[in-house]
């Protein structure tokens, strides 16, 4: 078990400094902020099955997060894509 969430804090570890990475270089565009939403759905669901410890829970209570990931990662990709210049 130790194995697994070390394993798993790595990949959490690598894909923020990818984040970060592409927020420095200041490379933005529509293609690579969908890769970041994804990356961020997959850190999230990370942490909801490792160190929220619900990986081997039902799936009905493994749900209510994943739904609210959901939400809040369409919020951002939604919030992105309206235009800036509303009169």
């Amino acid at each position: 078990m130790k194995r697994s969430v070390e394993g798993v804090w790595a990949v959490l570890i690598i894909l923020t400094i990818f984040a970060y990475l592409l927020g420095e270089l200041k490379l933005v565009n529509t293609l690579l902020v969908g890769i970041l939403l994804i990356t961020t759905f997959i850190k999230g669901h990370l942490v909801i099955d490792y160190f929220m410890g619900l990986k081997n829970v039902r799936w009905r209570y493994r749900i209510i997060l994943t739904l609210w990931l959901i939400i809040v990662i369409s919020s951002i990709a939604l919030a992105y894509l309206l235009p800036t210049n509303i009169k």
